[in-house]
């Protein structure tokens, strides 16, 4: 079960994180989570590059290590990269103290401010730390305490395209019926979804650039 739209009783309870932007421009931003993975990757940059269009991919730790090339040309590209945790943990069901400290594993990798949950779940407990500063944590290293100040970022527009059952054509639909200006929409890199991005992102980049959209990074 999952929402296409966020509803607003979620943007009230989580009043902190950035859920869209300004709806008064005509700029949309896409965002890419669990990558950067070969060819399903290359597939997006190559598409958006189609379209001039730029994006926010938040990575998973994990997948940069083992697919550093791919995360370079994501860089080079001049796209923006957020942090998606060392190893896509759920927040709901990990400890704080392993949650944070997956986190900072990852930080080290993308070296970004920006921060989405794997899954959108994360405790109130979590958000506080990642806004502000992780004391005390018992690292093999001993104890570390930083300054992270991470921006965690939702979405208003979820695609559907990690769900097998969805049609590619709902998938798409699914976007274009819930755009508006400063939306931000979901969208993953994974072979899971392949099947759905591949037929839904460049139909949603054609269709909104005809209708005078542009694609910013956050």
């Amino acid at each position: 079960m999952y929402l296409i739209k966020s509803p607003l009783l979620l943007k009230w309870y989580y009043p902190s994180l950035l859920w869209n932007k300004s709806r008064t421009e005509k700029v949309i931003y896409l965002t890419f989570d669990d990558g950067p993975i070969p060819n399903v990757t290359d597939f997006v940059l190559k598409t958006l590059k189609v379209f001039n269009a730029k994006a926010t991919f938040f990575c998973i730790g994990d997948n940069i290590v083992k697919h550093p090339g791919v995360f370079e040309r994501v860089k080079t590209d001049g796209h923006a990269i957020g942090n998606h945790t060392f190893n896509h943990l759920k927040g709901w069901k990990t400890d704080d103290e392993t949650y944070l400290e997956n986190t900072l594993k990852c930080q080290e990798l993308t070296q970004s401010n920006l921060f989405r949950p794997p899954y959108g779940r994360i405790k109130k407990s979590q958000v506080r730390s990642l806004k502000s500063k992780v004391l005390n944590l018992g690292f093999d290293s001993g104890l570390k305490t930083t300054d992270l100040g991470l921006q965690i970022v939702m979405w208003d527009v979820l695609s559907g395209d990690f769900d097998i059952n969805l049609s590619p054509e709902k998938c798409y639909q699914n976007v274009i019926k819930h755009t508006e200006n400063g939306s931000i929409i979901v969208f993953h890199d994974s072979l899971k979804a392949f099947d759905r991005l591949e037929y839904a992102l460049p139909r949603v980049l054609a269709y909104f650039t005809e209708k005078g959209f542009t694609f910013a990074t956050l």
